[in-house]
């Protein structure tokens, strides 16, 4: 028996005016996956414990069966430990995005936040951009004088660790959560540690809005990445082994750190497969082909989209249609074609980790669709992968740590 797991981040959504009030799963192109939605059995899931900001950080781990209750101590270190970073105890770990604060004759508290992602910038300029601020004079007397070190992400995502941090109280927003919004009331806040990150950030944006890579960028018509973006920390996370838990052995593909991260610490490899992004320009026949490989000699694969979340936070709804059509034609369709040409029988998940809506591209806690499918037992719901239609059957399971135990039938 196969077991697959297909996570399309951010893809549930609520109904969109511009779409003529459907939502982005019921106006996309997806016939694969609405296939075995028909075929198989249709629910609804909460990720996201109430006690937390919705996120993919506590749905993930939900869906990996590791409750956020008891789990969860920061998005920061999940993160680093797909970097490979260990962390001792007294360490902080955090994410330092790469962001666009707006070019405007403007104080910096008053500038708004344009980009989490300083318009999806390409790893190479933002590595030598972190690079480069590090080494600044000034920022990096502060940095020493914090015992602060950076690793660098190849994307918008970088990792910053303070060694022998008190973050009792601390208070760090996502970035994400706050486009179009004034960074003053956003600053770090809540304890000692919070007036070092706040210092650390206004130091990196005297330093890269004038970096001649920002200059560069905006005479190409790009947005600057000319200031960073602490948030999501966290100190060292243990998560339940995945294979004594659920008694089978896997693999985890994708692009993003965070899900590596939940990975690794659970015990499942995370390779990372050339040329991803975590954006819908990511290499999507190499995930896909690597999903298979794994499929070939394990009984459980993972495989995380995270492209109609970014194109979500981006504001661009015809790249998230896109990406959840590509989910299912790029993705869902050959590794199903593989799977029914061995013979074997297998089952499938498919679901949304959260909510990321094109209203205010900011994440949501409300209940995700999510379909079973089981090549030995069609269920037939006879309705298509929608939010709707998830809810519409009756079955909703409170909690997202079931799921698993739902896929292989324990």
């Amino acid at each position: 028996m196969k077991y697959l797991l297909i996570i399309g981040d951010g893809m549930a959504d609520d109904p969109v005016p511009e779409l003529g009030g459907r939502t982005p799963l019921e106006a996309a192109d997806k016939p694969v996956i609405d296939e075995l939605a028909k075929n198989g059995e249709l629910g609804s899931v909460s990720n996201c414990p109430a006690a937390f900001e919705p996120g993919s950080a506590t749905a993930i781990l939900s869906i990996f069966g590791a409750s956020p209750l008891r789990y969860y101590h920061g998005r920061g270190p999940l993160e680093a430990a797909a970097q490979g970073i260990a962390l001792a105890d007294g360490d902080m770990a955090c994410r330092c995005n790469m962001v666009t604060l707006e070019d405007a004759d403007l104080p910096y508290e008053k500038r708004r936040i344009l980009s989490h992602s300083a318009g999806s910038i390409d790893g190479e300029t933002s590595d030598a951009l972190i690079k480069d601020l590090w080494a600044s004079p000034e920022f990096a007397a502060l940095a020493r004088a914090c015992d602060m070190e950076i690793h660098p992400g190849s994307s918008f995502r970088h990792f910053a660790v303070m060694h022998r941090a008190d973050i009792a109280g601390l208070r760090l927003i996502p970035p994400h959560d706050h486009l179009g919004e004034q960074i003053g009331p956003l600053a770090p806040a809540g304890c000692a540690v919070a007036e070092k990150l706040d210092a650390l950030q206004r130091a990196a944006f005297r330093y890269l809005d004038r970096h001649p890579l920002n200059q560069a960028r905006r005479a190409a018509g790009k947005l600057p990445a000319n200031a960073i973006w602490f948030w999501a920390e966290g100190t060292a996370a243990l998560l339940p082994d995945f294979a004594e838990k659920y008694g089978h052995t896997g693999e985890v593909v994708s692009a993003v750190p965070l899900v590596r991260g939940i990975a690794r610490l659970s015990g499942l490899p995370a390779p990372l497969v050339e040329g991803v992004t975590g954006e819908i320009d990511t290499n999507w026949e190499g995930k896909c082909q690597k999903t298979i490989e794994i499929l070939s000699r394990c009984d459980f694969a993972a495989l995380h989209i995270e492209a109609p979340d970014e194109c979500t936070h981006n504001g661009d709804t015809p790249g998230k249609l896109q990406s959840i059509s590509w989910l299912s034609s790029r993705e869902t369709a050959p590794i199903l074609e593989y799977l029914r040409s061995t013979g074997e029988d297998f089952r499938i998940l498919i679901l949304s980790d959260h909510k990321t809506l094109t209203s205010n591209r900011a994440h949501d806690a409300a209940p995700v669709p999510f379909i079973i499918y089981d090549s030995r037992e069609p269920v037939r719901s006879g309705l298509t992968y929608t939010e709707a239609n998830g809810l519409s059957t009756g079955l909703y399971l409170p909690d997202g740590t079931v799921l698993l135990d739902r896929l292989f039938q324990l």
